[in-house]
């Protein structure tokens, strides 16, 4: 069965919204469109009315192109808020903290300006 399905109502991430629509992101390889006209169904003067970039929302599936990896969606004949926030992961720190990178970032500066260097001589030849 395939992951996403025409009718099929699933979870994303809002990740950008244009005047003619929001686009919202699904997993590594999908991401859709929910068109202006498919946000409500009265008039929609500003999308950030109904939805804002970094909402987590559920939208339900219009259209599946699985050669784009590209989803038409719709959130006018769906309740597509979530309830509550999404689930935060607490950080665990480790007992080295921020010291690995402090050790390791003067070596990773010095080879990067040694293949700048590098690339400058090559082009100068």
């Amino acid at each position: 069965m395939a992951k996403y399905e025409k009718g099929k109502v699933v979870k994303g991430t809002v990740t950008c919204i244009e005047p003619y629509g929001a686009f919202v992101s699904f997993d590594e390889f999908y991401t859709g469109l929910i068109h202006i006209s498919e946000i409500s169904r009265g008039f929609v003067r500003n999308i950030t009315d109904f939805v804002n970039v970094g909402d987590h929302i559920y939208v339900e599936i219009l259209e599946v192109d699985d050669e784009e990896a590209h989803l038409k969606l719709s959130i006018k004949n769906i309740k597509y808020r979530m309830n509550g926030k999404p689930k935060r992961r607490n950080i665990i720190e480790t007992s080295s903290g921020f010291t690995t990178l402090g050790r390791k970032l003067p070596v990773w500066v010095a080879k990067k300006i040694k293949s700048i260097k590098n690339t400058k001589n090559s082009i100068d030849k």
